[in-house]
Parts: structure tokens; C-alpha cells; sequence
């Protein structure tokens, strides 16, 4: 076996080992043998909401004037028109909020975890927890983890109220299609399954965020270059992941028929 293959497989086991600490450390927490920081699960659960709302908004709007753009180019040559609300409000509620609000806050708050326990890391502060006998995943990454996956579901409604805002203004501006004859198209082609499984997917990815970012930050190199490649993994990592769990489930809905 060459050192690269040795090097993939000590990585593998270590990812597995780092995911299996995270059901053994929330069952530690519930019984009280492990402490949770309830002050940085404040701290955590701010920068991933009220501080990335606004960046979550404009993306998804622009997503959805795009798809009502593009939509709209074609449609028209049909005089079908009327149906990129159908369009917009499909994919926007069904894909692209949830897709587009993981991968902002990939870059976001994924890149920050990653930063941050990479320098915490480099300071030698994550040995110094263990020395005062703390589970270091309890109290560094549980309050990460619980805080993204929580949130993104609600940044993800928002994603849908700006995506669907961004279509209404390209239709009703470029081509002339009246509110609410815009509206009423879309709450006939969106129906409850299809935001459930935009929500859904969205609880999932932010799961995946925070893992990733936490990951890749408890195990960086300690020193400075270590910390820029933690968080430049952590964000690849990420959105890859996304984009590849995002396949998974359309695969599921196919299968299923939803």
C-alpha cells in the first residue's frame, strides 16, 4: 500500500470516527455526562440567522428573477407565458432555495466553524479543554451543528418568499402579467409535499454544513497554513456534498413519484 492510499484510508477512518462521536456525544449530553455551551449556541445560532439573512434574500432572489428571465424567453415563443409562475415557483421551492441557501452558507458559516476550531486548534485551546476533562465534540461542535440545522430549514422559507418575490417582478415587469394572476399560478402548481421536501432537504444540508466545517476544523494542521486549508476544504467539501445529497434526494422523489 503507497503512502497516498494510506493517506485516503487514515482519512476515512477518521471521518468515520469524528461522525460516530456525534450520536455518542448528544446521548452524553442528554444524560449529563457532557456540558453544552449554551451561550455559544447563542453566539453560533445569531451569525447563522438574523447576521445571514440579508446575503440569503438577495442570492435567492436573483436565482428566481433568473429563472423567471430564462423561463420567459421561451415560454413566450409558446404563448404559454403565463406558466413561468409554474416554472419559477417548481424550482425555486422544490431545488434552488434550499440548494442555493446551503451553499451561501457554506461559504459563510460552513468556512467560519472551520476557521475558527482551526484556530482554536493551533492555539493548542482544543487540548486544553480535553485536559479539563470536557467532550471537545459536546462542546465545540454539538452547539454548531444544532444551530445550523435548525436554521437553515428557516432561512430556506425565506429563500422561497425572495426566490418567488424575484420571479413576480420579472413577470409583472417584462412581461406584463398581472399579480395576481402571477400568484394565483403558483399556489396552483405548489402544493405542501413540494415544501416539504425543499425543507426537508434543507435540514439535511444544513447538517452537512456544519459537519463539514467542524470537521475539517477539529483536524487542521496547527499553524497558519492549516488554517487556510481547513477552511478552503471545509467550503469545498461542502457545497460538493450538497450538490451530490441534492442528486440523492431528486433521485428518492423520482422513485417515489413526489
Amino acid at each position: 500500500m503507497n503512502i497516498s492510499m494510506q493517506g485516503s484510508v487514515s482519512n476515512a477512518l477518521r471521518a468515520i470516527s469524528f461522525l460516530g462521536k456525534i450520536p455518542l456525544s448528544t446521548a452524553a449530553l442528554l444524560t449529563g455526562g457532557a456540558r453544552f455551551p449554551r451561550r455559544d449556541f447563542g453566539r453560533v445560532a445569531l451569525q447563522c440567522s438574523a447576521l445571514a439573512l440579508i446575503i440569503v434574500v438577495v442570492v435567492n432572489l436573483l436565482v428566481g428573477a433568473i429563472l423567471a428571465f430564462v423561463g420567459a424567453v421561451q415560454l413566450i415563443k409558446f404563448g404559454a407565458g403565463v406558466y413561468v409562475a409554474d416554472l419559477v415557483g417548481i424550482a425555486v421551492v422544490r431545488e434552488m432555495a434550499a440548494v442555493m441557501t446551503a451553499v451561501v452558507m457554506a461559504g459563510r458559516t460552513g468556512a467560519s466553524f472551520a476557521a475558527e476550531l482551526a484556530t482554536m486548534q493551533t492555539n493548542e485551546e482544543v487540548d486544553a479543554l480535553e485536559v479539563l476533562g470536557l467532550n471537545t465534540v459536546a462542546y465545540l461542535v454539538l452547539p454548531r451543528v444544532f444551530a445550523l440545522t435548525l436554521i437553515l430549514p428557516l432561512l430556506y422559507v425565506y429563500g422561497c418568499i425572495a426566490g418567488l418575490s424575484g420571479g413576480l417582478i420579472v413577470a409583472v415587469s417584462m412581461m406584463n402579467i398581472s399579480t395576481p394572476a402571477y400568484l394565483d399560478r403558483s399556489v396552483e402548481a405548489l402544493t405542501s409535499v413540494q415544501f416539504a421536501l425543499g425543507a426537508s432537504k434543507s435540514l439535511f444540508f444544513g447538517a452537512l454544513v456544519a459537519l463539514t466545517g467542524c470537521y475539517y476544523g477539529l483536524y487542521a494542521e496547527r499553524n497558519a497554513a492549516g488554517v487556510g486549508l481547513a477552511t478552503t476544504g471545509a467550503v469545498v467539501s461542502a457545497i460538493v456534498g450538497v450538490i451530490a445529497l441534492d442528486a440523492i434526494f431528486a433521485l428518492c422523489a423520482n422513485a417515489l413519484g413526489v
